[in-house]
């Protein structure tokens, strides 16, 4: 009589650190219907259909209709109470996904017009998170990202508003959008503030653009962590680095996908980035767009690249070691890791 395959473990339950997620891209669909309506914001058919929409970022005009969208869903954030609401909703999200720790990815200018400036824009967003971690047990922190289409010194003076919170909620430093656009080394110095100032250095490189990216963030940057980095797949040497330097990737695999970076899951070179020992943290990018949480990315590392229990607690244990989670925090989800497999 044959023998029934064991069931696979759930991946909600499994612990995770979660470090790719972006502010306005974590927002649940119903409360983007929600605000929109209260405050007056005509929305697209793209982001009331109930399904996610139609993207394909790889040119100028595909990223253009991204950026658009998603300018769109944050003219909606316009109140301390919509910015506390969104990120006590990316918390509870990030619980039912089994994450132990959240940083989540803000720039601050984007909302500062409408809060009052930077500085209360800040308070707002920590106190949220601050008021989020206790109400859902979940530990957080912030990511400040510059924006790499804007000049290199609005990012210096992002880079000395995260080193003025930097005891107060705010862990690293990043830089966003198009890296097809701009030289990294353009923002060397605003890294160097964040740097000196104890925060962790996270540019977003090799997603749009290839492995030079990806070296560009690592050269001019001194990045710790790289958002995204998949591209750098294509450069073996660049694999190498990457590994023996413990540099960890933020891959979102869904994200890849929707924004045709890849064609399908099966394309994410997750294996190959794995197998040569880069270290890599699964994060969902923007799921307001892409449609997908945290645990349906470890469910793409199952389903389309046969990553074993074994290998997906791996996985975790790699997110895990990459957050700037207090050290407690991280024997916890260790631990915890170490019983979802058991």
């Amino acid at each position: 009589m044959a023998r029934e395959a064991p069931t696979a473990r759930d991946v909600r339950l499994l612990p995770k650190a979660h470090l790719h997620l972006h502010f306005t891209g974590s927002m649940r669909p119903g409360t983007l219907l929600e605000l929109a309506d209260q405050h007056g914001v005509h929305l697209p058919e793209a982001l009331t259909s109930g399904q996610p929409p139609s993207l394909r970022a790889t040119d100028e005009r595909g990223w253009f209709r991204f950026q658009r969208l998603y300018d769109i869903a944050r003219s909606c954030l316009r109140t301390p109470e919509d910015i506390r609401r969104l990120v006590r909703e990316a918390a509870e999200e990030d619980v039912a996904d089994g994450s132990g720790w959240l940083e989540i990815q803000v720039d601050p200018t984007s909302y500062a017009p409408r809060l009052g400036g930077l500085i209360p824009t800040m308070e707002i967003i920590l106190d949220g998170v601050r008021s989020a971690s206790h109400d859902t047990g979940l530990g957080m922190g912030v990511v400040i990202a510059a924006n790499r289409m804007k000049h290199p010194l609005d990012a210096r003076t992002l880079a000395r508003l995260a080193v003025r919170y930097a005891d107060q909620g705010v862990v690293g430093f990043g830089l966003s959008n198009d890296e097809r656009r701009g030289l990294a080394r353009d923002f060397d110095r605003a890294f160097a503030i964040a740097r000196e100032g104890g925060l962790l250095a996270a540019p977003h490189g090799g997603e749009l653009a290839g492995p030079s990216s990806v070296r560009d963030c690592l050269d001019d940057l001194h990045a710790q962590r790289v958002g995204h980095g998949v591209r750098a797949a294509e450069d073996p040497r660049l694999l190498r680095r990457l590994a023996d330097a413990g540099v960890t990737c933020e891959v979102c695999p869904a994200s890849n996908v929707a924004l045709g970076v890849y064609d399908k899951p099966e394309d994410v070179p997750l294996r190959t980035l794995y197998d040569a020992g880069v270290p890599m943290a699964l994060g969902a990018d923007d799921p307001l767009l892409f449609g997908s949480r945290l645990a349906a990315q470890y469910d793409i590392a199952r389903a389309a690249h046969a990553f074993t229990d074994a290998e997906l607690a791996d996985l975790a244990r790699q997110s895990v070691h990459a957050a700037r989670a207090p050290q407690d925090v991280k024997d916890g989800m260790l631990t915890g890791i170490d019983g979802w497999l058991a």
